[in-house]
């Protein structure tokens, strides 16, 4: 096992066009490191309907230019045989570490294999990126991204011509081409013969945000933005400037790019402290409203506030308050959201007379409903512009909460006091999260395998009215790894995350509320009800 696991080593390290990660390969064969070698070279690092996403480093189970090679090859392949031969690949990359090494690199294999290719000129959002697609009339697009996942991360998202992420089955016949690369060797890379664009795609898509705002609404909120050490300021900088609303005032600290992002542990707005410097600064000058992206801008979180103190906006609350925008503005087309969001969305819809869909968890599903007005799911990811970006868009996203926000100031409201309007028209849904980040994913594989042979019957005194295993699919849905538990005035759903190592547990409860005075019972009532269901469904997944 040690001579195939060296001699394996050995043989990525004479193909690995990386200095840096041939170095550090070269170190592990050196000491021999069993241990590194063997959790490097173990397996391959999956490319799925996420792409691929993982920690950056020498082996097939890191993110590596050989890695990321190999992939753009398989994809290469992949579309030559859906007759794409010739055809345009745009490619776009955020500022992590190794991201513009991985676009070049699928430039110069696009092009080895007789597409063309042609680069955003500078690391940029990915909705510019996803825009870019049906602009230019490309046959795929690639965005290097990890979005929000820790610093040592990197990633690979693959669209195709539509301007959505791939969905099965392209994923596993792209898969497909990928394992079938021999060797480097054989995946030509001239080292020029690519497009690098200029700013005019960026100028395009600008222009349609601004299909996103309702003509002559009020642009009057004030805003403190932070761009999480990410791409986005620039672009919601420009954004907000067309739209006429004042500039937002920046969280210094975080505006730049910084591939090592120093003030966060990890770059999401959702993360414990994150949010800390943003609400410093809104301490400070006292804005209508906090607006942050994830690094690579599809997200868009808001916080509000609250009292004395500012607190973040959940992801269901902001989709909620986005829908009733639109609803008011007079929007028609079909609502969708993911299975993981609040059911609110759907009583909304219900009553404004609208199409409603709910999807797999993900935009790449959220996006292929027909006829999308506007999607959204409850991990901070919003759809509001469905015709331009047909992915979530953390920068028309946070001019549409701007907007709100505006209107609201102008009735001398807030988004809080819409929020609780929405209680009391469809009932207060109240939502919360179980997440565990794991280092042995074994620990996710048991405990779904526990909740699978031992169901809980009841959680919070609540019985489990109707248990899903979603592998199996529903009426409405395909098959995908996770749980439903329908409960009475709840639910609660179960499943992998798809792009970082955790177990997620979604949880929603609906109390009735009669009148405004019954809220602040309410919200007691439903807080209690969830912080019981998180530590039941602990105890049952034995997490």
């Amino acid at each position: 096992m040690h001579d195939d696991l060296i001699a394996r080593a050995q043989a990525w390290l004479s193909e690995d066009p990386d200095p840096q990660t041939r170095d550090e390969l070269a170190r592990l064969i050196e000491t021999a490191d069993t241990e590194e070698l063997t959790a490097r070279f173990s397996g391959t690092l999956q490319f799925g309907t996420a792409g691929l996403r993982g920690e950056l480093g020498a082996g097939p189970m890191r993110m590596n230019r050989t890695v990321v090679i190999r992939a753009a090859a398989g994809l290469a392949a992949y579309l030559r045989k859906q007759g794409h031969e010739g055809g345009l690949v745009v490619i776009g990359y955020d500022a992590r570490h190794k991201s513009e090494d991985f676009a070049r690199d699928t430039a110069a294999v696009m092009t080895g294999a007789g597409l063309r290719a042609a680069v955003l000129p500078r690391p940029l959002p990915t909705p510019v990126l996803a825009y870019a697609i049906r602009h230019l009339g490309a046959v795929a697009g690639v965005e290097v991204t990890a979005s929000h996942n820790p610093p040592r991360d990197n990633g690979y998202k693959v669209y195709l011509g539509d301007g959505s992420q791939i969905v099965p089955p392209a994923d596993i016949e792209i898969a497909e081409e990928i394992a079938a690369v021999p060797s480097l060797t054989v995946v030509p890379r001239p080292t020029e013969g690519w497009e690098t664009l200029d700013d005019s795609v960026l100028d395009a898509y600008l222009a349609r945000t601004d299909a996103v705002l309702a003509p002559d609404s009020p642009r009057t909120a004030r805003t403190v933005y932070t761009a999480m050490h990410g791409v986005g300021k620039d672009v919601l900088l420009a954004a907000f400037a067309r739209a006429g609303f004042p500039a937002p005032a920046l969280v210094a600290e975080q505006a730049e790019p910084d591939p090592d992002f120093p003030t966060v542990a990890f770059p999401n707005p959702e993360e414990p402290g994150a949010m800390d410097l943003a609400f410093a600064k809104a301490r400070e000058t006292d804005p209508d409203l906090v607006i942050a992206n994830d690094p690579d801008a599809d997200r868009c979180a808001a916080a509000v506030k609250d009292g004395d103190a500012w607190r973040m906006l959940r992801g269901d609350e902001v989709g909620a308050l986005l829908a009733a925008h639109l609803v008011r503005r007079g929007a028609r087309g079909t609502f969708a959201e993911s299975i993981v969001s609040s059911s609110l969305l759907g009583r909304i819809a219900e009553k404004a007379g609208l199409p409603h869909e709910e999807t797999l968890t993900g935009f790449k599903w959220i996006a292929r409903v027909d006829g999308l007005r506007y999607g959204y799911e409850e991990a901070l990811g919003y759809c509001v512009d469905p015709e331009g970006v047909r992915d979530k868009d953390g920068i028309t996203a946070a001019l549409l909460i701007t907007e709100l926000a505006s209107a609201l100031k102008a009735e001398g409201r807030t988004l809080l006091d819409l929020l609780d309007d929405l209680a009391v028209e469809h009932g207060l849904h109240a939502t919360d999260q179980l997440s565990v980040r794991v280092q042995d994913l074994s620990v996710i594989a048991n405990a779904m395998r526990r909740l699978r042979e031992q169901p809980p019957t009841e959680l919070a005194g609540l019985a489990v009215t109707r248990a899903e295993d979603l592998t199996r699919g529903t009426e409405t849905l395909p098959p995908t790894d996770g749980l439903r538990y329908t409960l009475e005035g709840a639910r609660v759903i179960v499943r992998p995350s798809g792009t970082e190592p955790k177990l997620k547990c979604y949880l929603e409860v609906v109390v009735p509320v009669a009148a405004h005075a019954e809220l602040p019972d309410a919200r007691a009532k439903a807080a209690g009800l969830l912080a019981t269901i998180k530590r039941d469904l602990s105890t049952a997944a034995g997490i």
